[in-house]
């Protein structure tokens, strides 16, 4: 199992092994989630903008400049 030591300033250097199988590389951030039984969870806080391809998926069919405008106006009404 990686391992790191805490320097005297709070900093960790994220083992290799670790930072590979996580997808990171240098300049990436990571978040701390405190789970319920007090344990933490390292998670990658920044992603790749293609990570997020797809993760909307398409209309079924074009929806024109049109009709968007008619949804922001009925939106901003409260409809």
């Amino acid at each position: 199992m990686p391992t790191s030591t805490i320097t005297s300033k709070g900093q960790i250097t994220i083992p290799a092994k670790v930072r590979i199988d996580m997808g990171l590389s240098a300049g990436d951030r990571v978040d701390f989630i405190r789970m319920e039984d007090g344990h933490y969870a390292v998670v990658p806080a920044s992603q790749s903008i293609r990570s997020l391809k797809g993760i909307v998926p398409r209309p079924d069919r074009p929806v024109s400049l049109e009709d968007m405008q008619k949804a922001i106006i009925a939106g901003a009404a409260g409809e």
